[in-house]
């Protein structure tokens, strides 16, 4: 009834016993109150939840019992135990009760029906500012330090199948900027933005053979944007300067300079589609004959020599049709002179695509 005191024995939330109206042995009262109090008050204990009662304890020790307690501890499960120097004391805990593990630091929460560690799960953490639904942890600092308890330290992001995001996002004024991370694959992405919603993704690595993609690489063989990385099989350097000449669509694929030789001579092929073919022929009977190429011309449209090597008695050579494989020409010796064969250094300069 309102404005009624309702008398009790106890106090409501530590349930410490009261001195009641002509109580005989109050100190009886009092006395129990303070163990009580001793025991509540900045509860420290020696350990976790336990069910066996230590050996050797210490007067005032305090243990937190845990369940399928044995021995002196028997049916005191989730209570709090303290060694008084000659028995074991009970105090029942109440929801929310913390307890300190003293050796530790770890922190124990009593959530009505059992202890459980504290801080194992909190809905929304925020470090001087304010966590939301969508930040729940939220840190207002200079910095935050990660470091490590042993050999590193592994920080873990994790998303649940491989279309979701996991990254990290950099933002100016709360609009982003950058982004990398695992973004909508599992393949690697960094992204950027000049204006939080418009993005570009700059460097993407394939989560099955590490190859690299992205508006920062070249995107063709003839892409010379500046500030695009070069790719290894659209530029050149050591390993691909001399090889095997390519083309598609009249731009190079391969090498920088190809060279080959057989039975035919030799030849030099350049990727702009130059190529040069070269042999020396030696005892070519008076009349025609035919050199066939060492390597293909695309067409018969090139410049040639064929002419006798310098220093033999005079003889001449003339040249008859033309071909993407080979030449026929002719060997003429005057009447005065002393050989029947003649050496001849042939040279042709053309294309090959």
């Amino acid at each position: 009834m309102k404005g009624r005191r309702m008398w009790s024995d106890k106090t409501p939330s530590l349930e410490l016993p009261l001195i009641l109206p002509s109580q005989a042995q109050k100190h009886v009262t009092h006395n129990e109150a303070l163990r009580i109090l001793d025991v509540a008050s900045q509860l420290a204990v020696r350990d976790g939840p336990t069910p066996t009662p230590p050996v050797g304890p210490t007067t005032g020790d305090c243990y937190l019992v845990g369940t399928g307690a044995t021995g002196d501890w028997a049916g005191q499960d989730q209570s709090i135990a303290q060694w008084t120097g000659t028995y074991w004391d009970f105090i029942p805990p109440k929801a929310g009760w913390r307890a300190d593990v003293a050796p530790t630091g770890a922190t124990w929460r009593f959530d009505g029906t059992q202890w459980e560690p504290a801080g194992t799960y909190v809905d929304q953490l925020g470090v001087s500012t304010t966590a939301d639904a969508t930040n729940r942890l939220a840190v207002l600092s200079e910095a935050s330090l990660f470091t490590h308890d042993g050999a590193g330290h592994q920080m873990k992001i994790n998303k649940a199948t491989a279309p979701d995001t996991a990254s990290f996002l950099y933002q100016t004024n709360w609009s982003g900027r950058a982004e990398l991370g695992t973004i909508g694959s599992d393949d690697f992405s960094v992204k950027v933005s000049p204006d939080g919603t418009s993005w570009i993704t700059a460097l993407s690595f394939d989560a099955t053979d590490a190859t690299v993609s992205g508006q920062s690489v070249q995107q063709s063989p003839t892409d010379t944007t500046p500030g695009r990385l070069m790719r290894a099989d659209f530029g050149y350097g050591p390993g691909n300067l001399v090889g095997i000449v390519s083309e598609t669509a009249g731009a190079p694929t391969g090498a920088v300079l190809e060279y080959g030789q057989n039975a035919n001579g030799r030849y030099v092929r350049f990727a702009d589609g130059t190529q040069m073919c070269w042999h020396r022929e030696a005892a070519v009977s008076p009349g025609w004959a035919t050199w066939a190429f060492p390597a293909m011309f695309v067409d018969n449209n090139y410049a040639q020599t064929i002419m006798p090597n310098p220093g033999l008695s005079p003889r001449c050579c003339v040249t008859g049709s033309k071909g993407v494989a080979s030449v026929d020409f002719a060997v003429f010796i005057p009447t005065n002179g002393n050989q029947s064969a003649a050496t001849c250094d042939m040279s042709v300069i053309g294309r090959w695509f």
